[in-house]
């Protein structure tokens, strides 16, 4: 009985200690700078958090893969409702673990980014697990929808609306692809009017 009681223990230890460690950071939190390279209608560029966000708020999407169904629909969705996040000054990012080659064509795709919305290379993870996100293997043979392998692990779909203070204003997970835009949308349009409540007593002040 006790034997059984500290396994039990131990392994809800050992499953908390796994979820922390890959626990998505939170509002509030500063957002990770980084740099990749990235694409945007099938041109490469070097992408820069820092450079981004002094532009305005940014929204930084993480998503499985690109040319899979889930994945093209959220970036569809993205370019579909991009002037609407322009409109309260927000950039939008995906990021991914494929390689810029493929990022290049799925940049371009219509039925995806559609020339409209940029996609940052992760190659190594290294990106994704800075905001703690889980990467999780792909199973072998797993093809997408141009037939090609899918040659690298996958990051969680999770969404996060960074302010350009830096700090991470809103967070999107656990949503099917169109849904989690929608909620983006949201959450960067609240973050703008929280702003701009912010500022105008500072300019109020200012006009004395």
């Amino acid at each position: 009985m006790i034997k059984t009681l500290v396994a039990t223990l131990c392994a809800a230890a050992l499953a908390a200690t796994a979820t922390s460690a890959f626990a998505a950071l939170k509002q509030g939190d500063t957002a990770p700078d980084f740099k990749a390279a990235a694409a945007l209608a099938g041109k490469t560029f070097d992408f820069s958090l820092a450079d981004t966000l002094r532009r305005g708020p940014v929204v930084v999407y993480f998503y499985p893969a690109a040319f899979t169904g889930g994945c093209s629909i959220q970036a569809h969705s993205f370019a579909v409702n991009l002037a609407k996040f322009q409109a309260v000054g927000a950039s939008v990012v995906g990021v991914s673990l494929d390689k810029i080659g493929k990022l290049q064509a799925f940049s371009a795709d219509p039925e995806a980014c559609a020339g409209k919305i940029a996609v940052a290379s992760d190659v190594d993870g290294r990106i994704a697990k800075s905001y703690g996100l889980a990467l999780s293997d792909t199973p072998a043979g797993r093809k997408d929808s141009r037939g090609d392998d899918i040659d690298h692990a996958r990051v969680e779909r999770t969404t996060f609306v960074i302010g350009r203070d830096g700090r991470i204003a809103a967070v999107v997970g656990g949503l099917a692809p169109q849904a989690n835009v929608e909620q983006a949308l949201d959450a960067v349009s609240r973050s703008s009017d929280d702003a701009a409540r912010i500022t105008q007593p500072e300019a109020q002040q200012n006009r004395r």
